[in-house]
């Protein structure tokens, strides 16, 4: 991955002018979608963990494993989401906030990333309006994503991702917020879904992740692109 610098106003650059068609192996992605009308699709704590847990199940992660942990618990399940294997794809960071989600994402075969993301998604929005009692969509259009090409724009990323409920005054510190990774490189939440080693690689260690997500710089550009 070639290296460089990336200012705020380069990523609001990028993301608007994102092209989510061409996936392929080996690449690295930042994935989002909002709400349809910018509407709520998460309400309470039940729904981020049906989401987290459609998502690890999507991972190729075992149910046993995903209704041991906490954040993923959610009681028994009869959800499936179908041709699943481990290895497919790699989750290096997550955010689901009340409207809208991110996640930083790594293809590792030849199944699309867009495949993943349907999966999750159908499997979610069938769970939210039988729950809710609505009809239609949950999330607006396509999903959106963003290439990763510098190893810049991988650290900036992944710190925005988790910087995100702070931006948005939900807490004042990253650490605070359960539906995000951030806890899983700083305080050994040890969610099965995050993949840690690679980017606690890429920002050398534990303590210069920390300091970099805490002092990245946000605009309310790049939140206004969801």
């Amino acid at each position: 991955m070639p290296r460089g610098t990336l200012g705020t106003w380069q990523y609001n650059y990028i993301m608007k002018n994102r092209d989510y068609k061409n996936f392929s192996k080996d690449s690295f992605f930042h994935v989002y979608n909002r709400g349809n009308n910018r509407e709520n699709i998460f309400h309470n704590e039940q729904d981020y963990k049906a989401f987290l847990y459609r998502l690890g199940l999507g991972l190729g992660f075992d149910q046993k494993e995903l209704l041991a942990h906490p954040l993923t618990s959610i009681g028994n399940s009869r959800v499936r989401i179908t041709d699943s294997r481990k290895n497919q794809f790699k989750l290096h960071a997550f955010c689901l906030m009340n409207n809208h989600f991110h996640f930083l994402i790594e293809q590792c075969s030849d199944t699309p990333i867009s495949k993943l993301l349907l999966k999750i998604c159908t499997s979610y929005a069938m769970y939210s309006n039988r729950k809710y009692g609505r009809v239609g969509h949950i999330f607006q259009d396509q999903f959106k994503a963003v290439l990763i090409d510098s190893d810049s724009q991988l650290m900036w990323t992944s710190a925005y991702i988790h910087m995100n409920p702070v931006k948005d005054f939900l807490v004042k510190h990253p650490n605070e917020y359960n539906w995000s990774s951030y806890n899983d490189y700083v305080n050994n939440r040890n969610l099965p879904i995050t993949n840690t080693e690679f980017l606690l690689t890429a920002f050398a260690d534990r303590k210069n992740l920390e300091t970099q997500t805490l002092a990245v710089e946000l605009s309310r550009g790049t939140l206004d692109t969801l």
